[in-house]
């Protein structure tokens, strides 16, 4: 794609739900933190194409924000399965020999009807090659995030998945026409 691309990347709110838990696409996001997610609205270019993963929790957050995102389905978090819906807590206690394991190369290694990071990377580059240039809101997963990272930095996915992506965090990164530049990773809005 010819041109720079100016990408503002939001996490969404934190998950409505069970602490621990691997949420579900269907999952709504808790926006009772309005100071935030008014000083993340303040952050984003108004005159920007909006997109978002879609799930409930991306689609919930970007309208909190004032946005109205084209949903894009390469944008969605890793998934992890079968073991959507349950507890990390309960899939170590019971999860057995494969739960270990897939933590031993947690960007290698896919869950039982799932997929590896290394997969999800792949996806999130094919989602990156829909945005046209200009600037665009992107609202995300912290993995989505990590995966587009390691696209712009050239990192192992190993490296990425090292990088911290608070929820309603604010990640810049452009892509111009000789590479990528990263402005900022997981900023908070003030």
């Amino acid at each position: 794609m010819e041109g720079k691309t100016f990408l503002w990347l939001v996490r969404h709110a934190v998950v409505d739900g069970v602490a621990g838990t691997i949420h579900a696409s269907d999952a709504p996001a808790d926006l009772s933190d309005q100071t935030q997610l008014d000083a993340l609205r303040r952050q984003l270019p108004q005159d920007a194409q909006s997109y978002a993963s879609p799930s409930r929790r991306t689609v919930d957050t970007a309208r909190a924000l004032g946005l109205d995102p084209v949903l894009v389905p390469e944008f969605r978090e890793q998934d992890f399965g079968d073991w959507m819906g349950r507890r990390h807590d309960d899939l170590a206690a019971v999860g057995g020999e494969g739960y270990r394991k897939f933590w031993s190369d947690p960007a290698r290694s896919r869950p039982p009807g799932g997929e590896s990071f290394e997969d999800q990377i792949a996806r999130i580059r094919l989602g990156l090659d829909q945005i046209a240039t200009g600037a665009a809101n992107l609202v995300v997963h912290s993995g989505t995030i990590r995966a587009a990272l390691c696209i712009a930095l050239d990192l192992t996915p190993e490296a990425a998945l090292r990088f911290v992506i608070n929820p309603l965090s604010l990640t810049r990164i452009d892509r111009l026409s000789n590479g990528w530049r990263v402005v900022s990773v997981n900023q908070r809005a003030t």
